[in-house]
């Protein structure tokens, strides 16, 4: 099974720009794309990035800079079975893998919170993607276009996805790998605002 890893190395995380600088946001979006190849790497299985730009990492990188639907399509046309893991998924585990990859299903969706599509995995080769606008919908609609069977995976590891600043408490709380070291070593840390956790960024970020 081909595991493929999207990636924009250009502009990376745009909306914690109000928390991190530009430099920040790669570094700390690179810190979170190694937690994502070390989770894949467990399972025995070798991802590949695809990069909308050249990228020096120690796996394979095909480099596509297309928008994300077309360049995943792209991969679909030349590679099924194939499965697709999102970058910014820091609480990822070998576990979580597992359970995306080994499941029975044509398809295999793993649903973010907000309503997109955290990884896939596609066994059908008349399956495509859409990822605007609340892709795990568009997601279903299309696997029962092709007649593929479809298994909705529930994990929280591959559900939370770091986009805005709340995001980041995720991340401390649960993570144990570079993103959660990083944020850590940038001074963040967590405190409770009105009985929840959030983030503190008086000694880290902008």
């Amino acid at each position: 099974m081909d595991v493929f890893v999207p990636f924009d190395p250009r502009d990376p995380n745009s909306r914690l720009s109000s928390v991190l600088s530009a430099d920040q946001r790669r570094a700390f979006a690179a810190a979170m794309l190694t937690d994502v190849l070390d989770a894949i790497r467990a399972t025995g299985r070798e991802p590949t990035i695809l990069s909308t730009a050249d990228l020096d990492r120690s796996c394979a990188v095909v480099v596509d800079d297309r928008p994300l639907t077309e360049a995943v399509n792209g991969v679909l046309d030349a590679t099924t079975p194939a499965a697709v893991v999102m970058a910014d998924l820091p609480l990822v585990t070998p576990e979580a893998v597992d359970r995306l990859l080994d499941a029975d299903a044509a398809v295999t969706l793993a649903p973010g919170l907000g309503g997109g599509t955290n990884a896939l995995c596609a066994r059908h080769p008349g399956f495509r993607v859409d990822y605007h606008d609340g892709s795990y919908r568009k997601h279903l609609a299309s696997a029962e276009e092709c007649g593929a069977s479809v298994h909705t995976l529930d994990s929280f590891r591959l559900a939370v996805d770091v986009d805005e600043r709340a995001d980041l408490a995720e991340v401390l709380l649960h993570g144990e790998g570079e993103a959660a070291a990083w944020l850590r070593d940038a001074g963040f840390e967590i405190e409770i605002t009105d009985g929840r956790c959030t983030v503190s960024t008086a000694a880290g970020g902008r």
